[in-house]
């Protein structure tokens, strides 16, 4: 098992940068063997990808985003998503994942709001 814990939302000016972070616990041996990834879910729209990264360190951008935000990973075992220049539409919920194979793990998920 492995279990996700998001932290680093909050309330940002447009314009401003937040920079969330997600601890991965648990089977170690499973964890270091998996993918990360950010996802966001607004209210009213499905949820979506916005950033993921392999455990060589390949990542992959939504275009929405690209230019913007930054996925790392640090020891295998910590995603961070540093967001830049944020606009009101990246307002949502965000939701890191961990998946490899078949297995797929989801943390609790983290607001961001990006209002004046």
């Amino acid at each position: 098992q492995v279990q996700l814990v998001e932290s680093g939302g909050g309330l940002v000016q447009p314009g401003g940068s937040l920079r969330l972070s997600c601890a991965a616990s648990g089977s170690i041996f499973s964890i270091v063997a998996m993918s990360m990834g950010w996802y966001r879910q607004a209210p009213g729209k499905q949820r979506e990808l916005v950033a993921s990264i392999t455990t060589r360190g390949r990542t992959t951008y939504a275009d929405s985003v690209k230019g913007r935000f930054t996925i790392s990973r640090e020891a295998k075992k910590t995603a961070y998503l540093q967001m830049n220049s944020l606009k009101p539409e990246d307002t949502a919920v965000y939701y890191c994942n961990a998946q490899a194979g078949g297995d797929n793990y989801w943390g609790q998920g983290t607001q961001v709001t990006v209002s004046s």
